[in-house]
């Protein structure tokens, strides 16, 4: 069982060599996530506390997924400041550690993110994601719409190109 909790900023710097542990994790199993292997705890801490300014002023939402073994998941919800633009956010990070997979945590952590996004009045969200990977198939699986595919649009971690699927999701 995963208990899902949102991070405070103390929390979200608490959690930072956890949050490290479950990215390195998730590049060692091929999902493309922006980085390239090798990849290590090190550079995966870093990328996390960039972060760190975003957590605190609101702008970045992280929830974990904690087991019995540490942070098994995450997702975090990008909030858009523009004042044109209030009324979208963006999905990123969703990642669920390799041992967890399957029992629909990575499901969990996406609604998690659509609610939240709807309690703060955004009602269009967005993401990118490896097209024909797991994820991809959750998201259709969720009610997003794909709304264009981009020919190798980014690398894998070992370096190969792959497509990428955009999706939105509008909210009521």
């Amino acid at each position: 069982m995963h208990t899902i909790t949102r991070l405070t900023p103390d929390d979200f710097r608490a959690d930072v060599a956890g949050l490290a542990d479950l990215l390195t994790d998730v590049v060692a199993d091929g999902s493309s996530l922006g980085f390239l292997a090798p990849f290590d705890a090190t550079e995966a801490a870093s990328w996390w506390r960039a972060r760190e300014s975003a957590v605190a002023d609101g702008s970045l939402c992280v929830w974990i997924a904690r087991g019995a073994d540490g942070i098994a998941g995450t997702v975090s919800l990008a909030l858009e400041r523009k004042p044109n633009g209030r009324h979208r956010a963006e999905v990123v990070k969703l990642m669920v550690h390799r041992d967890a997979r399957g029992r629909g945590l990575g499901r969990a952590l996406l609604a998690t993110a659509e609610q939240a996004a709807a309690r703060v009045g955004a009602t269009l969200l967005l993401l990118d994601t490896e097209t024909d990977s797991t994820a991809d198939h959750l998201y259709r699986a969720a009610g997003w719409t794909r709304y264009g595919v981009v020919p190798d649009y980014a690398a894998d971690p070992a370096g190969a190109l792959r497509d990428c699927s955009f999706y939105y999701k509008q909210l009521s």
